[in-house]
């Protein structure tokens, strides 16, 4: 389903930014890569996107270009219009999105420069489609050449600033190591996602300047130019700031993992599926549950697993790629790639190696005999 972000005939497009190496990750997968709940971090972010009518998503690879490309194209939405543009060196967010524009070919560009461009990173897998239309929305509603998506936050520490004029209108951002003692305690911190006027993008990011101790350019900085230049530059505060977290190492990637294993568990819960303990159910995005399901404590569902109507599955079970059919009873079982029939039995105590299939009724476990070798 399609999120609305009116008007439908005003172009959308949209730059995802993944070329950074993500050194605090200590890791040697690159950290778009990452999964969470079964889903490289990135493709969260694709799978957003695509809710949206977009004309064109371009993504900008830079660290392990070819991996971050080919993974991307593998498991992104079959609908998306995608392109890659490869940021050859590190030379900032400004750069990166400079970069990105170069993935909307001359023609494409024309028709677009009327429409608008979402830029977000590719670490913010919890954004939701429906914030990013939201964004869109509130751009459109307001003229603006540039809409942040911000937070209020109470403790804003170590969170850069939405400054503004004496008139209300936003001027920059600050980061917090450079705000003075009255602009820290504003409350309002921007995020890194973004919405443009197509138009009005590249001619502000030439106007950049690389004149900080890091020598980039920051896409930070265009919000000065905007301001400077006349343009409005509008706010759409996000009711919940975890949406516009990134993921910068593996505290925060547990964090976000926790927050989508929730959203997981609650979305099965509403649609009739019972979870004994649902902080103990691990459900990937993959998974696909039928109705009065029940998932006992201790349950990890991976993959592209499926159980169906009336299965009761747990305590303490693993499941990868398995496909379990109604009415089914598993308790303390490890499978991977099995078929089990409908209103079998499994366990306890069982490990059905792939490829295993088990007939309607069939009863495997410590109680009913020994598990059975691969192929049933």
């Amino acid at each position: 389903m399609t999120v609305d972000a009116r008007p439908q005939k005003r172009p959308l497009s949209a730059i995802v930014l993944a070329a950074g190496q993500g050194t605090r990750m200590r890791s040697t997968t690159p950290k778009p890569l990452h999964r969470l709940c079964g889903r490289p971090m990135i493709l969260h972010v694709l799978d957003a996107l695509a809710e949206l009518p977009m004309d064109k998503v371009v993504v900008v690879v830079g660290h392990h270009a070819n991996e971050v490309t080919k993974t991307i194209q593998a498991e992104a939405p079959k609908a998306m219009r995608l392109e890659f543009v490869e940021q050859l060196e590190a030379r900032g967010t400004g750069d990166a999105v400079a970069v990105g524009l170069t993935g909307f070919d001359e023609a494409i560009a024309g028709d677009l420069d009327e429409g608008d461009v979402v830029v977000l990173p590719g670490d913010t897998p919890l954004v939701r489609a429906a914030t990013l239309a939201r964004l869109v929305s509130e751009h459109r509603a307001r003229d603006a050449a540039a809409t942040i998506l911000t937070a209020k936050l109470d403790d804003p520490f170590g969170y850069s600033r939405v400054l503004r004029s004496k008139d209300g209108r936003v001027s920059r951002i600050r980061d917090d190591s450079e705000c003075s003692s009255d602009e820290r305690d504003v409350d309002e911190v921007a995020s890194q996602i973004y919405c443009f006027r197509h138009g009005v993008l590249a001619p502000a990011l030439r106007r950049l300047s690389p004149d900080n101790p890091l020598g980039e350019y920051f896409l930070t900085d265009s919000i000065e130019v905007l301001h400077t230049a006349g343009y409005t530059v509008a706010t759409a505060v996000v009711g919940d700031p975890m949406e516009a977290a990134g993921v910068n190492d593996r505290s925060q990637l547990a964090a976000a993992e926790g927050e989508l294993r929730s959203r997981i568990n609650d979305r099965w819960m509403r649609r009739g599926v019972t979870m004994c303990d649902p902080e103990a159910t691990y459900v990937e995005v993959n998974v696909i549950l039928g109705t009065d399901v029940t998932l006992l404590p201790g349950v990890v569902l991976e993959g592209h697993t499926s159980i169906g109507d009336g299965a009761v599955i747990g305590p303490s079970c693993h499941l990868i790629d398995c496909e379990v059919g109604e009415r089914a009873r598993i308790t303390h079982t490890v499978a991977e790639r099995a078929c089990i029939g409908e209103g079998a039995a499994v366990g306890p105590f069982s490990c059905l190696e792939p490829g295993t299939r088990l007939a309607r009724g069939e009863r495997v476990g410590a109680f009913f005999g020994a598990s059975p070798p691969a192929g049933g």
